[in-house]
């Protein structure tokens, strides 16, 4: 990872699966295509907009979400000991700390995630992702002993936390990772402030996870490429277009270790304590909040290609799944995908 002054937000999000397709030819009239971009949360970000005449110019635009980015490092970055968060998790179980109300917004967003997948996703694993490696104190990927694991889950559970008014609260030494929803978050927030300055076509992105309103200075609209994952490339599968929609892939393709010929995804099944070990490699939701796209792709993955499937179709999430087989990775559309591109004259 790599990140340069003002820049701290090392929150190790990272998501290779979404390629942008917005390069122009030209543009019409007075209307222009605007970009600027930079390190952020461990990865990169980029902000792509239609500047009309009278508009903001491009350094206003890239002031405010600078300042967007800051504010979520200093909230939400467990990868620096003085924040919000990070301040939160030093604290010993039945502690409480009055925390901003971003927090308190992606805890309840947590909570509910865990609900609906009976407690497999859950934002306190981190204890369990430091001692698998994975984790921002994570010291070697290897596999647990049974005693470790055993101690460790004492640690982690949603059920855990309560919010007792502008306080967050613990009864046990729990830690919380936004990793899976924080991005989401920061595209959103982002996307509103875009609005909130006169910006009506605009495409955020932020470690992958994108928003997309409107369209291109030449009438065409923001296009994206999702990939199907494979050792030696990557090869764009479905492009789509995207107008008022959030884009979220979750994949555990890269980020894992082997040992003892077994493949350890640093994706975590808080009710197991343990990765997942199913056949789903990948899977993008669209979605008009990119927070919800960016923590029900999580939840998918976690959930598997047959009961992240199901969830799907049960609660009309649009979800383009990348399975691996003994063979060769496939991809597989739900209902609710497949409406959304119909629509979109696909």
């Amino acid at each position: 990872m790599f990140f340069l002054p003002p820049f701290r937000i090392v929150l190790r999000i990272h998501r290779p699966w979404l390629v942008v397709l917005a390069l122009l030819s030209g543009c019409e009239g007075q209307d222009s295509l605007e970009r600027f971009g930079g390190p952020t949360m461990g990865s990169t970000y980029s902000i792509q907009y239609v500047r009309r005449a009278g508009g903001p110019v491009p350094a206003v635009v890239r002031k405010e979400v600078e300042a967007i980015l800051v504010q979520v490092d200093q909230q939400l970055s467990t990868y620096r000991g003085d924040s919000d968060i990070a301040r939160f998790n030093d604290l010993p179980a039945n502690g409480c700390q009055v925390v901003p109300a971003s927090i308190l917004e992606l805890v309840r967003t947590g909570e509910a995630l865990s609900a609906d997948s009976d407690g497999a996703y859950d934002l306190t694993v981190e204890p369990l992702m430091n001692l698998w490696g994975f984790g921002p104190q994570g010291r070697q990927e290897k596999v647990p002993d049974t005693a470790q694991l055993a101690a460790v889950r004492q640690r982690v559970g949603h059920a855990h936390l309560h919010i007792d008014g502008e306080r967050l609260c613990k009864d046990a030494a729990v830690e919380v990772d936004f990793d899976s929803i924080a991005a989401g978050y920061t595209v959103d927030l982002i996307a509103a402030r875009l609005v909130a300055l006169g910006i009506d076509s605009f495409l955020a992105e932020v470690t992958g996870e994108l928003k997309a309103v409107g369209r291109k200075p030449d009438g065409s609209p923001w296009r994206v490429a999702l990939e199907a994952p494979r050792d030696d490339r990557q090869v764009a599968q479905r492009i789509v277009d995207i107008d008022g929609y959030g884009v979220s892939t979750s994949g555990d393709y890269r980020n894992y270790f082997e040992q003892g010929g077994k493949r350890y995804s640093h994706t975590f099944d808080a009710l197991t304590g343990a990765p997942i070990t199913h056949g789903l490699a990948a899977v993008t939701v669209i979605h008009p909040s990119t927070l919800m796209a960016d923590g029900l792709s999580t939840l998918l993955l976690i959930l598997g290609p047959e009961r992240g499937w199901d969830y799907a179709e049960k609660h009309d999430i649009a979800a383009f799944f990348v399975i691996r087989t003994d063979k060769a990775f496939v991809t597989r559309t739900n209902s609710a995908f497949d409406r959304l591109l119909k629509a979109a004259g696909h």
